[in-house]
């Protein structure tokens, strides 16, 4: 091998490096797992309006498009808002120091242009569908870059509960893209995000409690400690009990599968009580309620589906 191809081959395994930092660069940006988790419960609202206005899928392609697209981009704004506004923090926490905010891989200007550009983009487009739609997304986003990451996250212990109310208006952004979300339906959606993400991001808390101390962050069981937090875990989670009943129109089987689901999520979280090892609890109920929220907008579909 001469040296000309034996530079070839180092260039071409540096670019493919560079590739691959840069692509994980902007997932740790993205948030991309936060993100993707957030787009089905706008998919789920988009298709449940359809179903409870006999709409066909099929004409609404255009208005699908720009409502998941639009919806993205808002969120990915406000995520991308939340890394630039954190990146002190994110300098402190161990999960957090490879964000491309933190290594300066990408400059902040840089993600603060991105995370404007983002959400005025996704606005524009939602603007498009229904105007409820964007309110909605408007109401989500705000929520989220100004009144959780900006004022509560670092002061509040509940701004958990503001934190979930950015989350809980997606399935209404995809509702309203159709139909005027004041409906049972969508509003149900709503409490069932709201609610879930409370023992959700609770037990993150839990698992990463250190992390959020040292950095400053008035999470629940850094302030009240691990006891308050169960409790308050297991309250939450109790809530979601009689919500299943209040979607009847999508059968009995959503009904049975969404209650078992409700009863064995409770379980697990009374456990908690008599557990030695509450990180390894904490780890399981943050499990549970990632697979229980996603079994749960994906049961709604398929139970919608024209068989």
């Amino acid at each position: 091998m001469n040296k000309n191809e034996a530079s070839s081959i180092q260039k071409a395994f540096l670019d493919k490096q560079n590739t691959s930092t840069i692509i994980a660069d902007l997932k740790s940006l993205f948030k991309a797992g936060v993100l993707v988790a957030n787009v089905l419960p706008v998919f789920t609202g988009f298709w449940l309006a359809l179903y409870f206005t006999e709409t066909s899928f099929s004409t609404q392609w255009g208005v699908f498009l720009l409502t998941i697209v639009g919806s993205t981009m808002v969120m990915a704004g406000a995520l991308i808002l939340n890394n630039w506004y954190d990146v002190d923090i994110d300098t402190i926490m161990e999960r957090t120091k490879k964000r491309p905010t933190v290594t300066g891989n990408i400059p902040l200007k840089v993600v603060l242009m991105m995370g404007i550009v983002f959400t005025i983009i996704g606005f524009i487009l939602l603007l498009f569908t229904t105007l409820e739609a964007a309110i909605y997304g408007f109401i989500g986003w705000f929520t989220y870059v100004f009144l959780y990451t900006m004022w509560s996250k670092r002061r509040y212990t509940f701004n958990t509960l503001i934190g979930s109310v950015s989350g809980a208006v997606t399935p209404l952004i995809g509702w309203t893209a159709i139909e005027s979300g004041f409906h049972l339906i969508p509003m149900i959606l709503f409490l069932i995000i709201f609610i879930f993400q409370m023992p959700h991001t609770f037990a993150i808390a839990m698992k990463k409690c250190k992390e959020y101390k040292a950095a400053g962050v008035a999470m629940l069981p850094v302030v009240r400690g691990f006891k308050i937090t169960k409790r308050q875990i297991v309250v939450y989670v109790a809530c979601l009990l009689p919500l299943p009943f209040f979607l009847s129109p999508l059968g009995t089987p959503f009904i049975v599968i969404a209650t078992l689901l409700n009863i064995g999520w409770l379980i697990a979280s009374i456990y908690g009580f008599f557990t030695k090892d509450d990180l390894k609890w904490a780890h399981v109920i943050f499990l549970y309620s990632v697979n229980y929220v996603t079994i749960l907008f994906i049961l709604m579909i398929i139970v919608t589906l024209p068989f």
